[in-house]
């Protein structure tokens, strides 16, 4: 893994909204790498800055503290235009929610040409058409939909509208803001079928948002595990799953619903108490405590998590 091209770098992030007295830490001291050709997940619950980070990573929130590098270029604070509009093209996003994320008075083809007639990077009109087109066939929708207006599509067209949007920018990173959270359960694997099948085409690189652990297993390669603004654990999907170190990450796990009824009713869900950690004279670091397997804990902490890996 090391031995990987990195891609992404994330260091020390700190996001912070408001003013002065107001101010509110949304993200504090985050470091993570993604390397080129993986899906890295990222979970944790409901407001524990899972969209902050991605919308960091895109420019869209500004950053308070640390650096977030893609290529080994900083693209976090100003830069140069050159570099914006290479971060605008290889860094894209498809958003939670289809219905709010497309434009209701545009029709399809405009929709997903805006980015093209931002950079203005198609050529002549008819080139523009054909990469629009060719854009609809790769998410599994007809050319002639591209004169249709959203409310004309259910939701899991529309947000393969939405991924049609991102693939004509011809990206590297995609970030899936929880992708299929707003879908019907029917549809969601079709969404994530296709999202594999595009990364394996096209050589794609994802960071993949989500809450849903049984999603994010089948998807990514490592997950990162959130929780109230702070990375708790990272590690490779299964040796997570299999042998999960922080009661955060536990507690997210011992949630997941079984699909057998006996088990399921048998099973003991555990609660996360965050009191449980004694930080006020013995404050957490993020360390590698096995090869890439990184856990936030103190020194008391981290001789438990030593005797807990299998």
């Amino acid at each position: 893994m090391n031995k990987r091209e990195k891609l992404l770098e994330v260091k020390n992030l700190k996001v912070e909204f408001g003013k002065k007295n107001n101010k509110f830490v949304a993200i504090n001291d985050v470091s993570f790498n993604i390397y080129k050709g993986e899906t890295f997940g990222l979970v944790g619950e409901s407001g524990s800055g899972k969209t902050t980070i991605g919308r960091a990573i895109i420019r869209i929130n500004p950053v308070s503290g640390g650096e977030i590098l893609y290529n080994g270029k900083p693209i976090s604070g100003k830069i140069d235009d050159d570099l914006d509009k290479e971060i605008t093209k290889k860094i894209q996003m498809i958003f939670q929610d289809p219905m709010a994320s497309l434009n209701e008075r545009a029709k399809v083809d405009y929709i997903v040409s805006e980015g093209l007639y931002n950079l203005k990077n198609y050529g002549s009109e008819e080139n523009r058409k054909k990469i629009v087109e060719q854009a609809l066939l790769e998410v599994g929708l007809l050319p002639e939909f591209a004169s249709r207006f959203p409310h004309e599509f259910s939701g899991g067209q529309r947000q393969r509208i939405g991924i049609a949007r991102v693939l004509v920018m011809e990206p590297e990173l995609v970030i899936a803001d929880e992708p299929i959270s707003a879908l019907d359960v029917s549809i969601r694997a079709q969404v994530i079928n296709l999202l594999s099948d595009l990364q394996e085409k096209k050589g794609l690189t994802y960071l993949f948002i989500a809450h849903d652990l049984s999603v994010v297993r089948f998807i990514s390669d490592r997950i990162a595990v959130i929780h109230k603004g702070k990375i708790v654990e990272l590690a490779e999907t299964e040796k997570l799953f299999a042998n999960p170190l922080h009661p955060y990450t536990r507690s997210l796990l011992s949630a997941i619903p079984t699909p057998n009824p006996r088990l399921e009713k048998n099973k003991k869900i555990e609660i996360y108490d965050p009191s449980c950690h004694k930080y006020e004279d013995n404050p957490p670091s993020w360390v590698e405590i096995e090869p890439e397997h990184f856990i936030l804990a103190n020194e008391i902490e981290l001789e438990q998590y030593k005797r807990m890996i299998k």
